[in-house]
């Protein structure tokens, strides 16, 4: 764990799954119509927002704490997140029985820090995502294992991108929303890998873009300031592996508008009847805003990332004012 290994195989992929699959859904790729209708071509939306714990998060969660050693769970495990992750390591800290301690952020939504201490984990708060890593710092000083948001679970959400090859073996797009970029890394490697003529696109609102601005300097670049809606895509940093392999294997990065998020998610309620938190949402609207290109005929699969938002604040943002 802790970054000391900086490489991935489809083999690490498909073992996670083994070890992951009695702790997580399998969830469905469901087709849209009327997202294929709007872009000129066959759409599917992988929707992880009914996956446990409400997002893909359990996947990479389960496997990292899983991957800890008995003596190193004993000692506490220490994680930070803006909620999805934070619900994630909770929900597999204690199914392993190791104590939880997350850094969050004071903005983190109520149904997010409420689903992280319900799943047993005691809370830290500092005021806003760019100062959680001190009190990280605290902790591994006091012999907690870090279970990264970013590095660590890339191996579990690469499951995500086997299930939508089994499910869509002619799959020619993967378009994926993009934190730290745990997430993209995982499934670039697993399609690639499996089907490696398809493209995989990943997208970031441009209040929180720090994948791109990394990708634009070559190196992980810190934000020193976030804003957006998509509270799920708010990571900081990158993970130093997860950038190599988004070098190595995605097609690009794109960023989007908050208004653009807002019209994804309400898409995504009214034509698909599902309800999805604003990250879930940013790869259908960057389809339905052009900021991802689909080339004519193409399969095209959207990971909706997770689902997790509080019924007032889902309200408000539906609102087209």
């Amino acid at each position: 764990m802790e970054g000391e290994r900086l490489t991935l195989t489809l083999r690490d992929i498909e073992r996670a799954r083994t070890v992951i699959a009695p702790m997580v859904h399998r969830t469905p790729l469901l087709g849209s119509r009327a997202l294929g209708e709007r872009i000129g071509a066959t759409a599917f939306l992988k929707a992880e927002s009914l996956q446990r714990t409400g997002s893909f998060k359990v996947r990479g969660a389960v496997h990292a704490v899983g991957a800890l050693s008995p003596a190193e769970r004993a000692g506490g495990i220490v994680t930070m997140s803006a909620g999805n992750h934070a619900a994630a390591v909770a929900y597999a800290g204690g199914s392993f029985g190791a104590r939880v301690v997350v850094a969050m952020p004071e903005t983190a939504p109520a149904t997010k820090v409420a689903a992280t201490r319900g799943y047993g984990a005691e809370i830290r708060f500092a005021p806003d995502t760019t100062k959680l890593m001190p009190i990280v710092d605290e902790l591994r000083g006091r012999g907690f294992r870090f279970v990264d948001p970013w590095d660590d679970v890339i191996p579990g959400t690469g499951t995500i991108g086997l299930e939508i090859v089994d499910d869509l073996p002619d799959v020619d797009l993967v378009v994926v929303p993009v934190g730290g970029g745990g997430l993209i890394a995982g499934i670039a490697t697993a399609v690639r890998a499996r089907r490696p003529g398809a493209r995989v696109v990943g997208v970031q609102p441009a209040g929180a873009a720090a994948m791109r601005r990394s990708l634009d300097a070559g190196r992980p670049v810190r934000l020193e300031r976030v804003d957006t809606i998509a509270d799920g895509c708010t990571a900081p940093s990158v993970g130093v592996l997860a950038l190599e392999i988004v070098q190595r294997l995605a097609e690009d990065v794109v960023v989007i508008s908050d208004q653009a998020i807002r019209e994804g998610l309400r898409f995504v309620f009214e034509r698909a009847r599902l309800v999805v938190e604003p990250a879930g949402a940013v790869g259908v609207a960057a389809l339905l805003c052009g900021a991802v290109r689909v080339r004519p005929g193409e399969r095209v699969a959207v990971v909706l990332s997770g689902g997790n938002i509080d019924a007032a604040r889902f309200a408000d943002l539906l609102d087209p004012r």
